[in-house]
Parts: C-alpha cells; sequence; structure tokens
C-alpha cells in the first residue's frame, strides 16, 4: 500500500524574462519557513500562429505543471508577467485547461495568491492580479492578499500592493528584486501557508 503524498502548496508560474521566476523562489521560500513543501512549476509557451507542442519536460528550469497536480494541492500561488494589464496567455491558456478540476470542486476553499512582474510602475501591476483571481474565484479558492501589515506596502517606491506581490523590472526586464519587494514576496508565502495549513487541519478535523 503506498502512503499519500506529503501535502504541497502549488507555485505555479510563467516567466520570459526570469522575474516572476524569481518572485516564485521567494515565495516558495516563504511557504516552506512554515514546514510546508512549495512545489514550483511552470506552464509550456504557446504559439500565435498555431498549436504548438512541448515536450513533457522543460530544457531547463522547473517542470511543466498538470492538471493532477493543480487539482491535489493544498494552497497556491498563482503568478505571470504582465500583457496588456492581463495575465501572459500561457498561464490562461492552462487555466482554461482545468474545467475537469472545476467540476470536481478540487479546489473550493483552498488559499490562494498572486503575484506579477512589469516592465513599468504603472504597466497593469493591479489589474494583472486581478485577472488571475478571477478563474481562481471561479473555482471557490479563498485569495489572500497583503495586510498593511506588512511594513513594505507602506515603504515601497517599486512593486508591492495589497492584491498580492509585484515588482518593477525595468524596461530591459533586468532590475532585481529591492528588499521591500523580496520581504512581500517571502510574507506573502508565509501567509499562504498559514492558511493552507488551516485548511488542511479543517479537514482532517471534519
Amino acid at each position: 500500500m503506498t502512503s499519500p503524498t506529503p501535502p504541497y502548496v502549488l507555485v505555479l508560474y510563467y516567466s520570459r524574462h526570469g522575474a516572476t521566476r524569481q518572485m516564485a523562489r521567494l515565495i516558495a521560500r516563504g511557504i516552506e519557513t512554515e514546514g510546508l513543501e512549495a512545489r514550483l512549476r511552470t506552464v509550456p509557451a504557446i504559439s500565435a500562429v498555431c498549436e504548438a507542442t512541448a515536450p513533457d519536460v522543460p530544457d531547463e528550469g522547473d517542470l511543466y505543471c498538470t492538471q493532477e497536480e493543480l487539482a491535489a494541492c493544498a494552497g497556491l500561488a498563482l503568478g505571470s508577467p504582465t500583457r496588456f494589464g492581463n495575465m501572459a496567455a500561457p498561464l490562461k491558456y492552462f487555466i482554461d485547461s482545468s474545467s475537469g478540476t472545476w467540476l470536481n470542486g478540487a479546489l473550493i476553499d483552498k488559499p490562494a495568491v498572486v503575484f506579477t512582474s512589469t516592465s513599468s510602475l504603472h504597466g497593469g501591476q493591479e489589474t494583472t492580479l486581478i485577472s488571475m483571481m478571477l478563474p481562481l474565484l471561479h473555482h471557490g479558492m479563498a485569495v489572500l492578499g497583503l495586510p498593511y501589515s506588512e511594513a513594505g506596502l507602506l515603504k515601497t517606491t517599486s512593486g508591492g500592493t495589497p492584491y498580492g506581490a509585484s515588482h518593477l523590472a525595468g524596461a530591459d526586464s533586468q532590475r532585481a528584486l529591492d528588499s521591500h519587494e523580496s520581504d512581500l514576496c517571502l510574507a506573502l508565502g508565509q501567509r499562504l501557508a498559514r492558511h493552507a495549513r488551516r485548511h488542511l487541519t479543517a479537514q482532517e478535523a471534519s
């Protein structure tokens, strides 16, 4: 008899230039400081002119996520760069393919957070975060933000919103996360993990 898979929080992201990936790793670190496993996963790029076929295992970086991994997670952190104030198409394609998970109600009441990176300060950070929240609400997830008890929200001059963690990558997408952006990513991961643990405890008690 196989033992059940230990609970994990899924950190699912798409990253083109690496900034969103860096945020995902900081959020994962925050999750693991709270004693839960963070499972980093990404999605393949898609073609604008034809259906592209990606290998099952990417050449480098994190593995591609499966719908089974999404359904089985104890909590979800969803991240994308901004595309005209919206999440990137590869991530939306994956989420649009999750109707089976929705039909099964597998994500109902599980906690979720969102994060993003933009090239310009007013390049759609908040609308991108909200665009990622919408399908999670349809899945019945409990979407969490960042409370103003996080000092970085009051001090940041770049990324960081009450809707979720964000980052200003600059016009060349090479600006590193500053201390406030990094701290808010860690805090977001920690908050997600604490709520995931509460949900797991409630499930065990019921």
